[in-house]
């Protein structure tokens, strides 16, 4: 019995790494860089585990990796104002818990910090990876609900994104 809860135990904390490493051979849908005048902020790449976009209820990995420093109250904000312009503050009376959820979870950026969201069946999760010196990714918080994965990959996916030429890139469109 103890040697069965064990085992138990060592299987639940590997599987995040598992996960991991399941997303991370995926084949890649497209990529696109995000620059604000001179300036790259990221650089994004969404993958699918058939290297096609089918649309948002697929199992998809966005990555973002940063090019500068950026911190988290920042990042929040950015979310909070793409969120505003494509409505879903008025619609998703949850978002600002949503809100305040990632001011928590999320860590200060730096240039080569990785952000990655995945979707599987219709769940995301975050992950992280403080530069492409660490070889793995650690997961960031529990699971997500299908509706905050929605809104937001809404950011970059969804049809009213603010972005979207760096949308069509990211689905495999011309570039």
């Amino acid at each position: 019995m103890r040697g069965t809860l064990l085992l138990l135990l060592w299987l639940t904390a590997i599987t995040p790494v598992a996960h991991a490493a399941d997303w991370l051979s995926w084949r890649k849908v497209g990529d696109a860089t995000l620059s604000w005048g001179p300036f790259t902020v990221y650089t994004s790449q969404l993958r699918t585990p058939d290297g096609r976009y089918a649309g948002p209820a697929q199992d998809q990995a966005l990555i973002i990796t940063y090019k500068r420093d950026i911190g988290r109250q920042e990042l929040v904000d950015a979310t909070r104002e793409q969120w505003r312009a494509q409505g879903i503050l008025d619609r998703s009376p949850q978002s600002e818990t949503w809100l305040h959820m990632l001011q928590a979870l999320w860590p200060d950026v730096t240039a080569g910090t990785q952000l990655a969201f995945v979707l599987t069946d219709r769940q995301g999760q975050f992950w992280y990876r403080a530069s492409a010196a660490q070889k793995t990714f650690t997961p960031l918080g529990p699971r997500q609900s299908e509706a905050f994965s929605a809104a937001f990959l809404a950011i970059w996916l969804g049809p009213r994104t603010q972005y979207p030429e760096l949308r069509q890139r990211l689905i495999g469109g011309e570039k």
